[in-house]
């Protein structure tokens, strides 16, 4: 690889980590998957997949024809608010009740579906992750005129680094989480995390 196309790699690298470091509602459940042990590698896999496959679609220029299809914001706004005021409840009920995170340690405790589904929801229904993958690097890889793929490669590194880093890496918690008070804070700081990005898509839109 030539320095030009590395530097291209390397931009896209250092933008796609930055987009993706703040805690939200996908890196919060892939924390809680890690921490369980539970389907850590399908859930990684999706949540990387998913974002190179937006990544792509945005170096191609997908960003301007969603132009044509204005409905699509508002669709994805609404239905990504409902889902996370959902999935905020039920992570602020098992942090009242407590007795289920006694239960996280468990393996293979939520099913290999269910997991993989709440992921993708959690992936496909929020409309930042379109605006960072389709809009944002979209544009900016425009820039990089002969090493768009290059840059694109670049930011679908830095999702699988981060994701394979968070799942597997979360692992070093587990002693901190092996305290029932420590899981119950978890839940609650997740149904916080949910429902601040549901308000915002809401109050934002």
């Amino acid at each position: 690889m030539d320095a030009a196309l590395l530097s291209a790699f390397a931009a896209g690298l250092a933008l796609g980590l930055s987009l993706i470091l703040a805690i939200g509602a996908q890196n919060a459940f892939v924390l809680r998957q890690g921490l369980r042990g539970d389907h850590v590698l399908a859930v990684v896999l999706t949540c990387a997949l998913s974002d190179a496959v937006l990544i792509t679609a945005g170096v191609s220029g997908f960003a301007a024809l969603a132009e044509a299809a204005p409905w699509v914001a508002p669709l994805l706004r609404w239905g990504g608010a409902a889902f996370l005021l959902v999935y905020g409840a039920k992570a602020a009920l098992a942090a009242w009740r407590g007795g289920a995170a006694l239960r996280a340690a468990e393996k293979g405790t939520a099913g290999l579906r269910r997991a993989v589904l709440t992921c993708l929801a959690l992936t496909w229904l929020n409309p930042h992750v379109y605006l960072d993958t389709l809009v944002l690097l979209g544009s900016i890889a425009s820039r990089f005129e002969g090493r768009v793929w290059a840059f694109g490669s670049g930011a679908v590194a830095a999702s699988f680094l981060f994701f394979f880093a968070l799942g597997y890496g979360a692992r070093l918690l587990r002693p901190v989480f092996a305290k029932p008070t420590a899981w119950r804070l978890l839940d609650a700081g997740i149904a916080l995390v949910m429902w601040s990005i549901a308000a915002g898509l809401v109050l934002g839109g």
